[in-house]
């Protein structure tokens, strides 16, 4: 039984037929991503804000009325962000450009996975497995996890500190606790990275021994 699992599982038309929609499902993601970020850069990202006038919790920027229920399409980070504006209601434009820089941290390097993992699937489709170029797009995929994951925290507090130096509102954010999510993952990659090149080794030894 758990042979012939293994069998329909590793066998090759559906692994391709599985890359082809996984492949489908990254160009959306881009998509989506370009879509996000320019929602954000429009001012369309929530955060919590305090006023003079009262607490709002999912503010957005582009905004008058931070009660209004109907405001269309917004999107979120995953970190917590909390704005404190000064002596009015409306929250300064060096408010946004650090929303929006925070926000970049997350969605660009999202956009480049995708992208490489784009890259592998399409390769996977033309049966194309043990290649530099997967190889090389998973060693990329990793390293950008795992960058991302230690350095975006750090570059988000100094964002939120180089705003808050120019700006006479406040901008704090909580960030951090999915380092992990992130970092795990992205060593997966890399160890994958690893051995589809050390296969390419091995393939390469045989073929000049014969």
């Amino acid at each position: 039984m758990k042979m012939m699992l293994k069998q329909k599982i590793f066998k090759g038309t559906l692994i391709r037929s599985g890359a082809r929609a996984l492949r489908f499902l990254c160009v959306l993601s881009m998509i989506f991503c370009v879509m996000c970020m320019a929602l954000s850069l429009m001012g369309r990202q929530t955060f919590d804000l305090v006023t003079p006038s009262g607490n709002y919790e999912n503010a957005i920027y582009g905004e008058k009325d931070h009660e209004s229920a109907m405001r269309g399409l917004t999107v979120t980070m995953s970190d917590h962000v909390h704005v404190q504006a000064g002596a009015s209601d409306n929250v300064q434009w060096t408010i946004q450009m650090g929303l929006s820089l925070m926000y970049a941290l997350d969605i660009v390097p999202f956009f480049f996975a995708c992208w490489f993992l784009y890259r592998v699937f399409s390769n996977i489709v033309r049966e194309k497995i043990f290649v530099e170029e997967n190889a090389s797009c998973l060693l990329y995929y990793g390293i950008l996890q795992c960058g991302a994951s230690v350095f975006s925290p750090f570059l988000k507090v100094f964002i939120c500190f180089f705003v808050n130096q120019i700006s006479r509102d406040s901008i704090y954010v909580s960030t951090g606790s999915g380092l992990l999510n992130g970092l795990i993952p992205g060593i997966a990659f890399l160890i994958a990275a690893y051995i589809i090149h050390y296969g390419i080794d091995l393939q390469d030894e045989v073929d000049h021994t014969l």
